[in-house]
């Protein structure tokens, strides 16, 4: 009795099954009424008294070792999967698995990042929480600009001296700081603002900016540049405009129109009917913020710009609602599956 056990002990650990059939042919094989484990405790009423408390233990071993042998063999068909273990049948079709895509805003944001670094940008990437020298003052915002209050700003409660950023520009303070010119990088990233969440805006939302300081940098530079990156990015016909604006941190300061690509500037709802789109802020870096960097600006020039990836994204593919970029909805995800 005991060599049986222990035979089939041994012969338990090396089962092996191609497929559920196999499996439950084993469990016939050795847990059925007539099967090897049965039989051994129909013999075991034969066992003399004192053997039968050392001989029922490997007895019951025996039979919970074929059990979870044979389970484990069943777990690995279950629900379509393959086994895993040294007997799986590798001729079997594997599972199909759903393709994955990449995000629509990491789409355009990559595709922003391959424009300007044709013209020889590099990217550089700075801290989501920041201070107040970063954010604003170090970008010639006063200490009355409306952007400081709370309405537009996430202030941390216990230090009002540090925020979540409202722009990358903040980025582009750090990099004038610890870099000398010449400088030519985009900034990309997250930004928030505390703003009611709606199809046109969002609390959180991501920027690309760039920057661009060396000597004799002028504002056909900016103007041949953003004219590029219109191009490549919405097609050759493209047409641009340039309208005066005011940020505190450029002088002269513009906002980028482009010719609407969903009507070709006929009109439509999208542009309102002017036939033109804007997608970007720009201006030459204002003296005053290139010193405050300790860059000297009577040397220097530069100029930068900001767009929102969300918008680029919404005119690129014609999405009508920001809030789904956020909602991770595959039935909106999955139509960008295969674009690069």
């Amino acid at each position: 009795m005991l060599e049986r056990i222990k035979q089939l002990t041994e012969e338990i650990s090396t089962l092996r099954a191609g497929n559920p059939e196999e499996a439950e042919l084993l469990r016939l094989k050795y847990l059925s009424k007539k099967g090897l484990v049965s039989v051994l405790f129909d013999e075991f009423r034969n066992v003399p008294a004192g053997q039968k408390k050392e001989i029922g233990r490997l007895l019951n071993q025996l039979k919970n070792a074929t059990q979870d042998k044979i389970e484990s063999l069943k777990a690995g068909f279950e629900g379509g999967k393959e086994a895993t273990g040294p007997g799986a049948d590798l001729s079997r079709p594997a599972s199909h698995v759903k393709p994955g895509t990449r995000h629509p805003l990491s789409i355009v944001r990559n595709e922003i990042t391959r424009i300007f670094g044709q013209l020889g940008y590099t990217v550089a990437e700075g801290p989501e929480i920041e201070d107040d020298w970063h954010n604003f003052s170090a970008l010639n915002f006063p200490p009355e600009h409306p952007a400081r209050d709370m309405q537009d700003t996430f202030f941390i409660e216990k230090n009002p001296d540090i925020l979540l950023r409202t722009h990358t520009s903040s980025v582009q303070i750090r990099t004038m700081e610890t870099e000398k010119p010449p400088i030519r990088k985009i900034f990309p990233g997250r930004v928030f603002r505390n703003e009611a969440i709606s199809a046109r805006a969002h609390c959180i939302f991501h920027q690309v900016e760039g920057l661009y300081v060396d000597k004799n940098v002028s504002f056909m530079d900016l103007k041949q540049t953003l004219l590029y990156f219109a191009r490549e990015m919405f097609g050759e016909s493209t047409r641009i405009r340039l309208r005066p604006s005011f940020f505190p941190f450029t002088e002269p300061s513009g906002e980028l129109d482009i010719s609407c690509n969903i009507c070709g500037g006929k009109g439509c709802n999208i542009c309102k009917y002017t036939g033109w789109v804007e997608i970007l802020g720009c201006g030459m870096v204002d003296p005053a913020v290139l010193d405050n960097c300790r860059i000297d600006s009577k040397i220097y020039t530069g100029f930068a710009f900001g767009m929102g990836i969300e918008r680029i994204t919404l005119l690129k593919y014609q999405v009508r609602d920001l809030r789904l970029f956020f909602e991770n909805d595959l039935r909106f995800l999955k139509q960008f599956t295969g674009t690069i």
